[in-house]
C-alpha cells in the first residue's frame, strides 16, 4: 500500500454551470498529451456542461502548470497518490449530485453523457451505478467492450476523424456488471460506502471493491450502457506504477474471489436483463464459494 500522501486542494474561483449535471474525476500522473485529449473531448462532445475536477499527481512534465491555467477544480500532491487517495481527494470538490470517474488516458464520443443521464432519469431512486462501454484497440477478452477497433495506440497517432465517423458502426447491447470508467454514481452512495477504499492503494482491484461496497449497501442496478462509449488507449499510467496484490486483497477482505463476484454476483459482461437478484446457492458458486475458502486459508 502506497504511504498516505499529502495532498492539497484547489477549488476554481468560479462555481460551476448550474446546468452541470456531472462532477467528473479525472486522476492524472504526468500524462500530460492524454488528459489535454480527454478534457478536450469532455468539452467538444458532451451534451451537457459538466464540473472537471483533476488529481495531479506530480505533474512535473507541465500538467500542474496545465491544469491551473484551464481554471479547473484540482487536488495535487507532490508524488504518485495511487488511484484511491486521488479519486477521494478529488470528490471532496464535487459540487453537483453525480459523480463521475474518467480515466485521462480516455477520450469521450458525441452523446456519452446523455445516454448515462437517460439511464439515470430512468433509474427511479439513487441505488444504481452505471458505466459506459469502452472501445479499446487491443482484444484482452473483456466481455464489456468493443475491441478489437484499433483507432490509435497513443494522442500522436490517434485517428479521431475516423473514430467519429465510424462510431454508429460500433454497437453493443447494455451489459451486466458495471465495474470500471467511465461510471456515475449518485454522490450520497459515494459517501455512504466512502469512496475507493485506499487499501487497494496504488489501485488494482478498487474497480471491483467498490462495486462490491455497493452490492452491500444494497444496489442491484449495475449497468453498462452500450450506447455511452469512449474510446480506451489502455492502461497508460498502470504500466508505470509497481502494482498491489489486489486479487488477493479482494478475496482477504471479502471472503471470495474476484471471479467469484463477477461471474455469480455481477454477471459481468453478459446481456442485460434487469436489477440483479440476490445470488442463490446454487451448486456452481458453492463450489466456487469453498474453493475460495481454500484459496484464504494458504494466503
Amino acid at each position: 500500500m502506497l504511504k498516505a500522501p499529502h495532498i492539497t486542494y484547489f477549488p476554481a474561483n468560479s462555481s460551476p454551470s448550474p446546468e452541470a449535471k456531472f462532477s467528473i474525476l479525472i486522476p492524472s500522473w504526468n500524462n500530460l498529451e492524454y488528459l489535454k485529449l480527454c478534457v478536450e473531448s469532455i468539452l467538444k462532445n458532451s451534451s451537457f456542461r459538466h464540473q472537471l475536477i483533476v488529481h495531479v499527481n506530480e505533474g512535473s512534465e507541465g500538467s500542474l502548470d496545465w491544469v491551473k491555467s484551464q481554471g479547473l477544480d484540482f487536488t495535487y500532491s507532490e508524488q504518485n497518490a495511487g488511484v484511491c487517495f486521488s479519486l477521494n481527494a478529488a470528490a471532496s470538490l464535487a459540487r453537483t449530485d453525480y459523480i463521475v470517474f474518467m480515466n485521462d488516458d480516455m477520450y469521450v464520443l458525441p452523446g456519452w453523457d446523455e445516454f448515462l443521464w437517460k439511464e439515470i432519469e430512468a433509474a427511479g431512486s439513487d441505488y444504481f451505478f452505471f458505466s459506459g462501454t469502452m472501445i479499446e484497440p487491443c482484444d484482452t477478452g473483456n466481455a464489456c467492450v468493443l475491441a478489437p477497433f484499433d483507432f490509435g495506440g497513443n494522442v500522436g497517432d490517434f485517428r479521431e476523424k475516423e473514430l467519429l465517423e465510424q462510431q454508429n458502426q460500433l454497437t453493443k447491447m447494455d451489459w451486466q456488471g458495471a465495474t470500471w470508467p467511465p461510471n456515475v454514481v449518485h454522490r450520497r452512495l459515494w459517501e455512504l460506502v466512502g469512496g475507493y477504499s485506499v487499501e487497494f492503494s496504488p489501485g488494482m482491484s478498487s474497480d471491483p471493491d467498490f462495486s462490491m461496497k455497493l452490492w452491500q449497501a444494497g444496489v442491484r442496478l449495475f449497468k453498462g450502457v452500450g450506447a455511452a462509449k469512449v474510446y480506451h488507449f489502455q492502461a497508460k499510467s498502470t504500466q508505470k506504477i509497481t502494482k498491489n496484490d489486489g486479487n488477493s486483497q479482494f478475496l482477504q477482505k471479502w471472503g471470495i474471489t474476484q471471479s467469484t463476484f463477477f461471474k455469480y454476483f455481477l454477471r459481468r459482461g453478459t446481456d442485460f436483463d434487469g436489477p440483479l437478484k440476490d445470488t442463490e446457492e446454487d451448486a456452481g458458486l458453492r463450489k466456487a464459494r469453498l474453493k475460495s475458502r481454500i484459496k484464504r486459508k494458504f494466503l
